[in-house]
């Protein structure tokens, strides 16, 4: 396997180079299908959404929908691509049984979108930029079902004729971990824009991944595609097994066929399934139904303008508030996050202490019980009393972790928990040293323990906050304890 980051894996020959594109099918948010009114809602019963249209009934003609091409559209200028004014649709003919018509409308020569670019961050703090050859629109099939009968395999037409974008990379990308960089950041730029949901586990977000193998500086190897991966880990998974694969291959003295492959993600293997058609295998033309495709420049403009902050401005106006380029990562990659971010922002709390609580305290937290932001049971406006009083000494960062618990639990007012149990910090300096002066004298052996080695002070620190519930003031009680002990204070 490739090491992590690395943009090459080892043989028995020396180091082979992992080439990547991927082909990303995006199902274009709209209430209706790309060429008829039929309804794309998703889990509906099987057959319950299809029009005469998506049936391909004799003498139905298809009619575009005007919002998807505009979603197609928004799309190309949020991956600062060329919007082409002029396009056609084109019939790809093949045969599938869940193809009703025997073709599918897309657009192979004239998209409606041209070249653009992805910028994706790499955990390195490296940033890379991949290519966007294309995106074109194009109808779904529909989907045959082979576990409903023993004998008999059943056909849902509920997808044919749902609007998709087909988003071709360039195979720009050299490893496992690119490739998931480069989908994830495609999946928050269409869901900032609201073009797609991005929810792979639905299927309105697939990849297909074209991988191929060759020592370095060595010209391009015979690709394989691997069709249909649904998820950002198995796109990994797919890439170093296929890579491998290949690679065995090669040093073995065979030779690479192009084909169609599917991964088997129990296995964790990809398998054949058929040899890899070419473009004049579909024998494209243009569909006669359908009239060039011809865009106002003054309609994309408007377009362009009503576009929302995306994902790499949004992090630079993060960085810009004095979080770390780390934080701003985490905190833009899903749409929801840097929304919640702000709204704990427009609360009153510090953007710095803000990103550290969430990042630290409330992301952790949600991960654990499985939930999305949006289904966590705490408000921006509860976190962002919390950070406000920590920030302002009303508590302590211990105690703010138990009032997120108890929020967690109660959905209560974080400013009434804090008043009426009592959990305010304690700034008494005579009370404070009392309980260090307590400690002290509960622990004589310590004290020149500490003498001896300063940094021991920490231990008595953490035994004052225990004595106190975790209510005295830390910066206090360590000066305090510093001052009993006979210890130089910081300069």
């Amino acid at each position: 396997m490739s090491s992590n980051g690395s943009k090459y894996i080892q043989g028995s020959t020396g180091p082979w180079e992992i080439v990547i594109g991927l082909e990303v099918h995006a199902q274009i948010l709209s209430n209706a299908k790309l060429f008829s009114g039929a309804a794309t809602e998703f889990g509906a019963e099987p057959n319950s959404q299809v029009s005469f249209v998506d049936a391909a009934m004799p003498g139905m003609l298809p009619v575009i929908n005007k919002k998807c091409v505009e979603q197609a559209v928004r799309t190309g200028l949020g991956l600062k691509a060329k919007i082409n004014l002029f396009s056609v649709f084109d019939r790809k003919n093949y045969f599938y049984p869940d193809l009703p018509q025997g073709y599918q409308i897309s657009q192979y020569k004239s998209p409606v979108v041209g070249e653009g670019e992805v910028l994706i961050d790499l955990p390195n703090g490296e940033t890379a930029r991949v290519g966007i050859e294309r995106l074109h629109m194009e109808q779904d099939a529909g989907k045959s079902l082979h576990d409903q009968h023993p004998d008999h395999s059943y056909v849902d037409l509920n997808r044919s004729g749902v609007a998709l974008m087909e988003i071709v990379s360039r195979p720009d990308m050299r490893s496992s971990e690119e490739a998931a960089a480069f989908l994830k950041k495609l999946r928050a730029i269409v869901r900032y824009l609201g073009t797609c949901d991005g929810n792979m586990d639905e299927g309105s977000m697939r990849a297909d991944v074209n991988v191929s193998v060759r020592k370095p500086g060595a010209p391009l190897g015979t690709r394989c595609e691997i069709k249909n991966v649904n998820s950002v880990r198995f796109v990994g998974q797919a890439i170093e097994y296929e890579a491998r694969r290949q690679v065995d291959i090669l040093e073995s003295g065979g030779t690479i066929t192009q084909e169609t492959r599917l991964f088997d993600s129990r296995a964790g293997e990809t398998r054949s399934m058929r040899s890899k058609e070419e473009a004049h295998d579909y024998r494209y033309f243009p569909d006669p139904d359908l009239l060039p495709l011809v865009l106002e420049q003054a309609w994309v403009d408007n377009i362009a303008a009503s576009l929302p902050e995306l994902p790499d401005e949004k992090r630079a106006r993060f960085i810009a508030m004095g979080l770390s380029a780390y934080d701003a990562t985490v905190l833009v990659a899903e749409k929801e996050s840097a929304d919640y971010f702000e709204a704990m922002l427009a609360a009153g709390a510090d953007a710095k202490a803000s990103a550290n609580w969430l990042n630290n305290e409330y992301f952790g937290r949600l991960n654990k019980a499985g939930l999305a932001i949006s289904d966590g049971p705490v408000a921006a406006a509860a976190n962002s009393a919390i950070v406000q009083m920590v920030s302002g000494g009303v508590i302590s960062g211990k105690i703010a972790k138990d009032v997120l618990d108890i929020v967690w639990a109660e959905g209560s007012d974080p400013r009434t928990i804090v008043e009426s149990r009592g959990l305010k910090q304690v700034t008494d300096t005579d009370a404070i040293e009392t309980a260090v002066d307590a400690v002290i004298a509960a622990n004589p052996d310590k004290v020149a323990a500490a003498q001896a080695k300063p940094q021991m002070v920490g231990w008595f620190v953490g035994q004052v906050m225990k004595s106190t519930g975790g209510k005295a003031n830390p910066a206090s009680v360590n000066a305090i304890l510093k001052k009993r002990l006979g210890l130089p204070e910081e300069g």
